[in-house]
């Protein structure tokens, strides 16, 4: 989850490094789902409190052993929202919708923002979008109308359906932010740590208003809040704004297209989904349309690289 850039870096070890890390947040954003689903009955806000504060452990170690604590603050309080509002919005957004949905059908129509990031940097000045994109969106958005349209997967139940519009939601803030942040290409992997003990600090305030404190039930839920604050909250963060900085970012971009099938596989191997023909369909078809799409992209940016 990160910056865009068109131009991938020349081939070297610090570049192979910075890939392999790319494609382990890749695997970590895997879990996301079932760690998740593993920490009820905490609530969104104080799930995102909890983790976030354990993400940015990581990052508090590194920065006082490399130029000291302070450079977190020297950022610019531009930098500071603007990351801070993607974390915070994006992960509210999905631990709610799992909270409220089916996990593997929530996550999935999440996993939208792939495709939706190939879409919105379509719409950026000098870009447009080409046909192969238009059928990867039908595909795509195909795949999450067939989930939230099941009426076995709880589609008369207000409160799935809810859940199902906001990770919609969160497909949406994700890729936005992911697209904005090409301006904010400068800023050290050092950020990330801002961000979290920001989205940590607004999260805490935001539960204390609005949520009743639930603790994790038993040794496996206080594992799930440790993991995810360690993984896909943690260190996943790190390892993609320096794969997206300094790796293969098309091989990447490639790559985050499976996260979703995998997370729908582990939820249900775990027994957290009722494998279905219809639920492995619309994996697909977000997967497949997210793949179709970044390559009709890739191919049109090679055509006009010729012609120029």
């Amino acid at each position: 989850m990160g910056n865009i850039s068109s131009e991938p870096p020349i081939p070297t070890r610090r570049n192979q490094a910075a890939t392999l890390a790319g494609i382990g947040a890749i695997g970590l954003w895997s879990l996301l789902a079932l760690l998740t689903v593993a920490s009820a009955p905490v609530p969104p806000l104080q799930l995102s409190a909890m983790t976030f504060a354990l993400g940015a452990v990581p990052g508090l170690f590194w920065a006082a052993r490399h130029g000291g604590l302070g450079q977190l603050w020297r950022l610019g309080w531009k930098v500071h929202a603007f990351g801070t509002a993607g974390l915070f919005g994006y992960h509210f957004l999905y631990f709610s919708a799992l909270r409220l949905a089916p996990p593997a059908e929530a996550g999935l129509i999440a996993y939208l923002w792939p495709l939706l990031i190939v879409l919105f940097s379509g719409l950026l000045p000098g870009e447009r979008l080409g046909a192969g994109q238009v059928l990867g969106a039908l595909l795509g958005f195909g795949g999450a109308a067939l989930l939230i349209g099941r009426s076995d997967a709880g589609s008369h139940d207000s409160g799935a359906f809810f859940g199902y519009l906001l990770a919609l939601a969160c497909a949406f803030t994700w890729s936005t932010y992911s697209v904005l942040s090409r301006r904010m290409a400068q800023v050290p992997t050092v950020a990330v740590t801002a961000f979290c003990l920001l989205t940590a600090l607004l999260s805490a305030g935001a539960h204390l208003l609005w949520e009743k404190t639930a603790w994790p039930a038993g040794a496996w839920g206080w594992a799930a809040i440790l993991g995810l604050g360690l993984g896909p909250v943690g260190l996943a963060f790190y390892f993609w704004d320096i794969g997206m900085k300094y790796g293969n970012i098309q091989l990447l971009g490639v790559s985050a297209f499976a996260a979703p099938l995998v997370s729908t596989l582990i939820l249900v191997v775990a027994g957290q989904a009722r494998a279905s023909p219809a639920l492995f369909l619309a994996a697909a078809l977000i997967t497949v349309g997210a793949l179709l799409a970044v390559d009709r992209h890739r191919s049109r940016r090679r055509e006009s690289s010729r012609r120029g």
